[in-house]
């Protein structure tokens, strides 16, 4: 299902073959990211291992449609600090954007240019997936405003550097700084296409976020958090979802050195952190943080997505973070009715997840 367009041997994620008799068989007939029991080596050899039905479509609507929810929320305070302004409880309007209510930004654009992309390549297929990115920022391709809205500038750089060169990893691989969270905001999509099919789903995210971002950094960040999105989307607990010795005993499998600092945070981290403990900047890993601190500390979406945005700074970014993952927890039904009427494109979304959805089963058919 891997569209091998590219170069893949910096994103090849392999598994490590003497572990695998080592891990506890468990009784869960999870197929996501993270979840491995003894069937792990015929899971990932055999792309017939396939989740479907309305439960996972439930799901998979829920991680894009909270993708933009934590987006649109958090848009009017992005950049603003944290206890300078007062505390979203809705939609507002305004911001540095003067968007209307409901409005998402480039999270959500380029979310959406990023499926659009899996569904026209039927795959991964970085050069393509570029081009839709330019189509958004010349044209407001899949934009809320029908314009190009909050480009980061560690994404527009590559995109010039694209439409010089047409090169398919544009990303800046020597400045630290440069290790911003605007390839991770974006990985729904792939978790969703490569739902059955774990080492393509990381392989794909890898390949996506090199794009754009070329330090390690932000390639592993996505990798890790399309493992829990996988997890997830299959209906995992919280409880195990954000285990240290549950997801420890799965990072142990791979054969991929995954930054150190990391690997603190999926541990957990940020369990025990108070508020203003919490960075909510564009530095990815900040931002990774930041999301799951929300999902952990909260018991809904609702109340989770405005913890998110409310901690300002980088808040649309976090928002989306932290939304694709608890969408894809508590599932489109879980989402308040008034987070999702009056979102913007709301019907476009859906109707391009859904579309997502039966291309990826397309593909799995007829790559069999």
């Amino acid at each position: 299902m891997l569209n091998q367009n590219s170069n893949i041997n910096h994103c090849k994620i392999s598994i490590k073959k003497p572990k695998v008799n080592r891990v506890r068989e468990r009784k869960s007939k999870s197929m996501g990211g993270m979840r491995i029991g003894s069937k792990l080596k015929s899971y990932l050899e055999d792309s017939s291992n396939i989740i479907d039905g309305d439960d996972f479509k439930n799901r998979a609507l829920g991680s894009m449609i909270g993708l933009a929810v934590g987006d649109a929320l958090g848009a009017p305070v992005e950049f603003l600090k944290r206890g300078t302004f007062p505390p979203l409880t809705s939609y507002q309007s305004g911001g540095k954007f003067n968007l209307s209510k409901g409005d998402y930004t480039d999270d959500t654009a380029m979310a959406l240019c990023l499926a659009d992309s899996l569904i026209h390549c039927k795959g991964i297929n970085q050069i393509h997936q570029l081009e839709t990115y330019v189509k958004w920022l010349n044209e407001g391709y899949m934009s809320s405003t029908g314009k190009a809205v909050g480009c980061g500038k560690n994404t527009y750089l590559s995109l010039l550097k694209f439409m010089k060169t047409g090169e398919k990893e544009c990303g800046n691989s020597k400045m630290k700084k440069m290790a911003g969270n605007g390839s991770l905001m974006r990985i729904a999509p792939i978790a969703i296409f490569y739902k059955d099919n774990l080492f393509s789903a990381m392989e794909a995210v890898c390949l996506s976020s090199y794009t754009t971002h070329g330090l390690k950094i932000c390639a592993d960040a996505s990798i890790l958090y399309t493992g829990l999105l996988l997890e997830a989307l299959t209906g995992e607990s919280k409880k195990d979802l954000l285990d240290r010795s549950f997801i420890e005993s799965s990072i142990n499998l791979f054969d991929y050195e995954f930054d150190e600092t990391l690997l603190t945070i999926m541990y957990g981290g940020y369990k025990n952190k108070s508020i203003d403990e919490i960075k909510s900047t564009g530095y990815v890993l900040y931002s990774l943080e930041a999301a799951l601190w929300c999902f952990y500390n909260s018991n809904n979406f609702k109340d989770g997505a405005l913890m998110a945005v409310n901690l300002g700074y980088d808040s649309d970014t976090v928002g989306a973070i932290y939304g694709m993952l608890a969408g894809a927890y508590y599932g489109l039904d879980g989402i308040d009715e008034e987070l999702k009427t009056d979102l913007t494109n709301y019907e476009l979304i859906k109707s391009i997840t859904e579309k997502l959805i039966e291309t990826s089963k397309q593909v799995r058919k007829n790559f069999k």
